[in-house]
């Protein structure tokens, strides 16, 4: 069972993303100081997440305070100071450091979005993603450098996805539906699909999953519908010897008029001339997401 622990890794291979420490921790002692300025250990991002209780951090002169919910992004050495202020309930944290140029590109890319003090719902991706990468380190199966590097990569392209703007943080269970009704478009481009099915399949009305689309994917569902059928379309073009019109139908396109129109918006060509030019255009399938 999981508890409240910590890990190191030390490793002198700079040329991948790696991971310096993680850990769950219960803090109830005012000497938890940490000034960023000060740090013997440098060259490191910093996440660190509250469960419960409260903590505080300063950066550069502006002191927030961190109720659960909330963490923050520090790099190290900056100018920063986290710390714990003696109360009745300890301030309980998950946190991870992590090495590497692509950490600090994407900690910078955060920060500029959200300010040093992000918030993310307890059942979001992006923790529920840190308790699996613990867990996986903790039972001794998550431990080579190299899977560690891609699981860390992956927690935060996670964290950049859910950081596009501040609120737009996504729960699981908000990310259950979107991907549900992404499921649903792919395997049935070709079909009649209106927004009322997709809603209806996802069981929610389409007004409502329309906001979760917006906020999860930044387009509309039949938006993403047009961009699967156009893919399925190119790669007809060049992986059958069907005519337009058959590609059309099989696409889910109305009418071959509003196919070609939207063809060319996509691909600046009609069908047509998209099959001839092989040369040009040497790709059996193109994506858009």
């Amino acid at each position: 069972m999981l508890k409240p622990s910590s890990f190191g890794f030390r490793t002198n291979d700079r040329s991948i993303l790696t991971l310096d420490s993680i850990g769950w921790q219960l803090i109830n002692s005012p000497e938890y100081v940490f000034d960023g300025t000060a740090r013997p250990d440098t060259g490191h991002v910093i996440f660190q997440y509250t469960l419960s209780g409260l903590g505080y951090i300063e950066v550069e002169g502006q002191r927030f305070t961190l109720p659960a919910g909330t963490g923050f992004m520090v790099k190290v050495p900056s100018r920063h100071n986290y710390y714990y202020v003696a109360q009745e309930e300890p301030w309980e944290v998950i946190w991870l450091n992590i090495r590497g140029e692509e950490a600090n590109r994407i900690w910078d890319l955060i920060v500029d979005r959200e300010g040093p003090v992000i918030r993310r719902e307890a059942d979001s991706p992006v923790i529920a993603e840190f308790w699996t990468m613990l867990s996986g380190i903790a039972e001794g199966t998550l431990t080579d450098k190299y899977q560690l590097s891609v699981r860390v990569y992956e927690w935060m392209l996670s964290l950049l996805r859910t950081s596009r703007e501040p609120g737009t943080e996504l729960s699981a269970s908000t990310s259950t539906i979107v991907d549900k009704a992404k499921r649903y478009m792919k395997e049935h481009y070709a079909q009649p699909v209106t927004l009322e099915t997709i809603a209806g399949h996802c069981e929610i009305n389409k007004h409502y999953l329309c906001r979760l689309f917006q906020k999860a994917e930044r387009t509309s569902p039949l938006a993403y519908l047009r961009d699967r059928r156009v893919e399925a379309a190119v790669g007809l073009l060049r992986t059958t010897e069907w005519p337009v019109q058959e590609i059309c139908k099989r696409c889910g396109f109305d009418s071959p008029s509003y196919f070609g129109k939207v063809f060319r918006e996509y691909m600046a060509m009609t069908p047509l001339e998209y099959r001839q030019k092989k040369l040009e255009f040497p790709y059996d399938a193109i994506y858009y997401e």
